[in-house]
């Protein structure tokens, strides 16, 4: 291989690199920094598709990362924060979001990128706040953007001198669709719509390419972004594949009609270019910006419709976790208390249904180690965690009112089954981490052990179903029979563990197989423990 080539290559592969590399940590600290705020502002703007666009705009800007949002964006649609119709504005402003990445690469800072990386590295490594070091992450990411875009410039350079590649970008001048597909496939294989862009901004730096040229791979390169997406939805759930699919439409579509109206684009864009006297870079950045929102203007009225379509395309329906409390009304707090706590109780009630139906997922998952089910027994833990802290806030609000005696009683009975569903819920996570640690080391439980596992889970889950039915009724047989329920639960948990140990030192079980089992009883164990404690609540004993 020639020196000047394989240079070339070298340049260009590991600026390639760094770039991605920049990207990701610029992200990533961004995410960090904003917390778990980014998902509140997903949720709590999108109650109409205009303030979903809104958001998605600057979640994308916060991770750096259409793709990302759109993953953030199904994950609430699963569930039940927003519904398809929302989730579509999101996906909207996610595109336009990622444009920034584009702008950032337009103010040539390739000069400072070392300065800048330095600064970066310092607060990361000579710092313990966790503040400052998202910060550093931050400016670390945005040097190495920026150094990595001045070795992809200098490998590709000499391709203006290539006649092979000068007759490519004449081609593309002359056949958009060429162009299309070359951003759409090059996007695919890099998996990032900024990087693909970052080398386009390169070339017309360089001279290598022109506007007219780079235009059809800069609308390749938004259809090919859809495909993190598309490959994210493969096997999961309904709204994930509509979500997916939602993408890649509105990208194809407005892809088409600008390739329809190329010329007219181009022109626009180099009076834009002539009238703001843009660098190269720029100009493309430009180019990606006006697109995308020209494309969100043009497709936003027919939000509805592309919600139809999809859901023609992918029929079905989707098994969703609502997160969201259904019945506490903050109206009944001043005004019938009484009424508030029957509220509160009802959700609870509800609340104590996802845990066991979190808990049958674990078990589902155990055997036949799904991700499927994974997944749901997770969306599950996570809906507890949220109605806890809605349920939790509406009781401790109420608190404040006049109670007799017996509603003080009652409240008193909600606070804390509560806190015991919440608490199930933590110990079926840990089981999952369990079956999933049993998963990625390969390790086998024997037969014998697995028969142990699946009665102790059939016992637990009754037990809880029971404690739940207990307390929604108020029902003393159903919580004295919790208690008998959980004293066999126990029992088991002792007979069981003599009996694993036994296989243990007849080496018939494994080590880690045996830490696995032992943990995952010990879990039951405690959520018959927090089952027994609702039935004391309702039995009128402390415990």
């Amino acid at each position: 291989m020639d020196v000047n080539v394989q240079a070339m290559i070298f340049e260009f592969i590991g600026g390639l690199g760094i770039f991605l590399l920049g990207i990701k940590y610029m992200g990533e600290g961004l995410q960090k920094s904003a917390g778990d705020r980014l998902r509140d502002i997903l949720d709590k703007t999108t109650s109409n598709p205009f303030l979903g666009v809104l958001a998605g705009i600057v979640v994308t800007i916060l991770i750096q990362s259409s793709s990302g949002t759109t993953v953030l964006t199904v994950g609430l649609v699963n569930a039940g924060f927003m519904t398809l119709r929302q989730s579509i504005g999101v996906i909207m402003g996610a595109n336009i979001g990622t444009t920034v990445t584009a702008f950032i690469i337009g103010f040539d800072l390739g000069a400072y990128s070392l300065p800048i990386i330095g600064i970066g590295a310092f607060l990361l490594f000579f710092f313990k706040n966790n503040k400052l070091t998202n910060i550093g992450l931050t400016i670390f990411g945005f040097g190495s953007l920026f150094y990595g875009l001045e070795l992809m410039s200098s490998g590709l350079k000499p391709l203006r001198e290539v006649e092979m590649f000068h007759d490519l970008t004449v081609s593309m001048s002359q056949n958009p669709i060429l162009g299309v597909v070359i951003g759409t496939v090059f996007t695919i294989l890099v998996q990032s719509s900024s990087a693909t862009i970052g080398i386009l901004q390169s070339l017309m730096l360089e001279g290598a390419i022109e506007l007219k040229a780079a235009l059809p791979v800069l609308f390749g390169d938004n259809i090919g972004t859809t495909i993190t997406a598309v490959l994210a939805a493969i096997g999961a759930s309904v709204a994930a594949k509509r979500a997916a699919l939602t993408h890649v439409i509105f990208n194809v579509i407005g892809a088409t009609v600008v390739i329809i109206f190329i010329n007219f684009y181009t022109i626009l864009m180099e009076n834009i270019q002539a009238a703001l006297e843009l660098n190269p870079a720029m100009t493309v950045a430009f180019s990606h910006g006006i697109f995308n929102v020209l494309n969100t203007i043009i497709q936003f009225p027919f939000i509805g419709l592309l919600a139809l379509l999809v859901t023609k395309i992918i029929p079905g329906e989707d098994a969703i976790v609502e997160y969201k409390p259904k019945h506490l009304d903050p109206i009944f707090i001043k005004q019938s208390p009484s009424v508030a706590l029957d509220q509160a109780k009802a959700e609870i009630v509800r609340m104590g249904e996802y845990a066991a139906k979190g808990l049958e997922e674990t078990s589902t998952f155990l055997n036949t180690n799904s991700t499927k089910h994974e997944e749901m027994a997770m969306q599950l833990e996570g809906a507890l965690n949220n109605l806890d802290r809605e349920i939790t806030s509406y009781l401790v609000e109420l608190s404040g009112t006049n109670f007799s005696e017996a509603e003080r009683l009652n409240h008193s009975t909600l606070i804390n089954s509560v806190r015991d569903i919440e608490r199930m819920g933590d110990h079926f996570e840990n089981i999952v981490e369990l079956i999933n640690y049993k998963i990625s080391n390969k390790v086998d439980i024997t037969e014998q052990g697995m028969i142990d596992l699946n009665e102790m889970f059939d016992l637990t889950i009754i037990t809880v179903k029971e404690a739940i039915r207990a307390l929604d009724q108020m029902d003393r047989e159903a919580a004295l029979s919790v208690v008998q329920k959980e004293n066999e639960i126990d029992n088991m948990e002792r007979a069981y563990r003599k009996k694993h140990i036994i296989r243990l030192n007849e080496g018939v079980c494994t080590g880690a197989a045996g830490i696995v089992f032992a943990d995952i009883i010990s879990n039951l164990e405690r959520i018959g423990d927090h089952a027994v404690n609702i039935a004391d609540e309702v039995l009128g004993e402390k415990h």
